[in-house]
């Protein structure tokens, strides 16, 4: 039985179909997003927002996703707005 799932490197979106007992690993490498961004390999992937190893199992309509790092840490980001916004009401 055949399995179809989408994996994803924004902006780049593959849909994919594999064979069932196939793994994220599996999908990846199908959709040939490695190949079109190698910066991607080693970073995290993840099914629907929710971390997951690369030899997970996938099941049909997934959605595997590759994340990039972040650029700013979200605490800091916030601390940076709300410094900002302080400044912007004391004048």
């Amino acid at each position: 039985m055949a399995l179809t799932v989408e994996v994803v490197y924004p902006p780049d979106v593959s849909v994919v179909t594999l064979e069932a007992g196939a793994t994220v690993r599996d999908a990846v490498e199908a959709s040939g997003v490695l190949r079109r961004h190698p910066e991607a390999r080693g970073l995290t992937v993840g099914i629907f927002g929710r971390r997951v190893g690369f030899e997970t199992a996938v099941s049909p309509g997934d959605r595997i996703e590759i994340y990039r790092p972040l650029a700013v840490d979200p605490k800091e980001a916030r601390r940076r707005r709300a410094a900002s916004k302080k400044k912007k009401t004391s004048v």
